[in-house]
């Protein structure tokens, strides 16, 4: 089997992550997420993991070494993983897909969720520091971070676009849709 590659893009809240733990558990798919590169640089320099501090320094990084900085070090972790599908989640940036997008095998997904529902899915799970007493102001000015405002035009290049509006089961069963779709068994 020829590797498969799988971009997630969506904004923040909307079910990226349920749709990776799905593909890892059910496709045995090796997983990749952007924000990983940049928490273990956090971790390293012992600065909390807050979103701020995710935004930081990816603009840090990419001012530095280039917008695409990150998108080829994903390609290379992609192409090495030894798993035959692999899901990227995290994408942002048109930048993001330059080194994947001329992947012969690679999709990029795009997935959508009202803002409120998305809100409280947040505060919910607690990822970052600070969410969980995250209000609504705060959620709507985390949409306009440097980090976010670029979300929607990656979406717009998605090959496929999942509306993630009901219960996480109605959800599950639409990215098990998208795999056949992609012909992509388990």
């Amino acid at each position: 089997m020829q590797k498969f590659i799988i971009g997630l893009c969506g904004l923040q809240g909307c079910g990226k992550g349920t749709a990776a733990d799905l593909l890892q558990k059910e496709y045995g798919a090796g997983y990749f997420r952007f924000s990983a590169i940049m928490g273990d640089v956090l971790t390293r320099l012992g600065i909390e993991k807050s979103r701020e501090e995710f935004i930081k320094l990816s603009e840090c990084l990419r001012a530095t070494f280039g917008e695409d900085i990150f998108s080829y070090a994903i390609e290379k972790d992609a192409v090495l993983a030894p798993q035959p599908i692999v899901i990227i989640d995290g994408i942002r940036r048109p930048e993001d897909i330059v080194a994947l997008e001329p992947l012969p095998n690679f999709k990029l997904i795009s997935i959508e969720a009202p803002a409120a529902l998305r809100f409280e899915r947040m505060k919910g799970r607690g990822e970052k520091v600070g969410e969980q007493n995250m209000t609504w102001e705060g959620f709507l000015a985390d949409e306009e971070a440097p980090t976010e405002v670029t979300i929607p035009l990656v979406m717009q290049r998605a090959t496929i676009t999942i509306k993630n509006e009901g219960t996480r089961e109605e959800f599950e069963e639409k990215v098990r849709e998208m795999m056949k779709e992609l012909e992509v068994s388990t």
